[in-house]
């Protein structure tokens, strides 16, 4: 960068609102066999770098935080270098729950933040594109994708009712939030000792609405060895 894109550049007015993307990075992957799979080679690329370089490319995106454990500080910083990432970077170590991850700081003129898993490594431009369009108007977004296989909810192995699988979605990430609503919302529930499963959950027990967006089949989050051999068949299929 020269001097006078240094000096020049900060005064370029935006046309969106500052947007920090949260990649969670710090799970001890444990249901991979305790191997980093984050770090494991999908089609020539390590996972990790995958949801990044993808991340790096949206326009509405200011800058990237990585939550990581502190034994892999350094490999995702030298991820990052390696692979050129054109956005500011922050890697930083991650709190002991995803709650206390997403409370991690970000510059402070941030007013959305895109909390992204590192292991879904297949999400596109297109779709994050559409989150942040829907979280700047309802606060709060969400891509998901309808739920096709039959829920039964079961207690001590007897089913005790069939949800109508018509109402039921999995959610995806990325979750974008204005930044002071997911902050109050993770903060009650950190001092409430709530127990939340994503970002929308903390949002939606403030009696907040999360706004659903099209999610994607293809987005899947790579959790055992075999969700990386299906996202090597679906890169194949894209021709990547």
């Amino acid at each position: 960068m020269s001097l006078l894109q240094k000096m020049f550049g900060k005064r370029q007015k935006r046309t969106h609102p500052y947007c920090a993307a949260l990649i969670a990075a710090a799970g001890s992957s444990t249901r991979y066999g305790g191997e980093n799979k984050l770090l494991q080679t999908l089609d020539g690329l390590p996972v990790l770098v995958r949801t990044l370089l993808t991340i790096d490319r949206v326009e509405g995106i200011d800058e990237i935080v990585i939550a990581a454990r502190e034994d892999e500080l350094l490999p995702y910083a030298e991820l990052c270098k390696t692979f050129g990432l054109r956005k500011p970077v922050k890697v930083i170590v991650g709190g002991a729950t995803r709650t206390e991850s997403v409370l991690l700081e970000a510059s402070p003129e941030t007013e959305f933040f895109a909390v992204q898993d590192g292991a879904r490594p297949l999400i596109t431009v297109e779709l994050i594109d559409e989150v942040l369009d829907a979280a700047r108007v309802y606060l709060a977004a969400a891509p998901a994708v309808p739920v096709r296989d039959t829920i039964k909810v079961a207690h001590d192995g007897i089913v005790e009712r069939t949800p109508d699988r018509s109402a039921l979605f999995a959610v995806q990430t990325p979750q974008v939030f204005a930044a002071d609503l997911l902050k109050a919302a993770l903060q009650s529930a950190i001092a409430d000792g709530a127990t939340i499963t994503d970002d929308c959950s903390a949002v939606e027990r403030m009696g907040k609405e999360v706004h659903l967006t099209e999610g994607s089949e293809e987005n899947i989050k790579i959790t055992t060895p075999v969700d990386l051999a299906i996202a090597e068949a679906i890169l194949q299929r894209r021709g990547e």
